[in-house]
């Protein structure tokens, strides 16, 4: 790259920027009732107390991998961060019931896909926290994470967080 008294004269591409997977308020995943989430021990990120029941692709990317009971679901992007999106907490112990799973595993899709669907009267109804953390499982990979620093999200919309990945 030729030298320039300006910095560089390409986009850094080591960020990848989420967008809300889901419309709803932003939680602090040290606040997540479930200490696997909230002690970091599955990754770092952030969580949402949904406002619906929709969990839509953060980025253009390729699913990787869908939980068959539809609780959970990761994305990966098109430079390679994986993004796990889990609905509720202990919501795997409802085996299915209340989820739609709209994407299959391998699949391609647009920021805004809808991934999922959910009853949010069901979960709560059972007992389960709605709060979904919204974690990198792969942390090695990352250099920083930046919050948007919003308080309330749309999915699809708004930036949920920005990462950067070392080079």
């Amino acid at each position: 790259m030729p030298f320039s008294l300006f910095g560089r004269n390409k986009k850094d591409n080591t960020a990848v920027k989420i967008l809300a997977p889901m419309s709803g308020k932003v939680v602090d995943l040290a606040e997540v009732p479930d200490k696997v989430f909230s002690a970091k021990i599955v990754g770092d990120g952030i969580a949402v107390e949904p406002s619906e029941g929709v969990v839509v692709a953060p980025f253009d990317g390729l699913v990787k991998q869908v939980f068959p009971t539809g609780h959970a679901v990761v994305v990966e992007s098109k430079g390679g961060l994986l993004l796990l999106i889990h609905i509720g907490i202990d919501t795997v112990n409802l085996k299915g019931e209340g989820f739609k799973i709209l994407v299959s595993e391998g699949r391609t899709v647009r920021t805004g896909t809808p991934l999922v669907k959910f009853d949010m009267e069901i979960i709560k109804g059972k007992g389960f926290p709605l709060v979904s953390p919204i974690v990198i499982p792969e942390m090695t990979l990352v250099e920083r994470i930046n919050s948007s620093g919003l308080e309330k999200v749309e999915k699809g919309r708004d930036l949920l967080m920005e990462v950067f990945l070392k080079r």
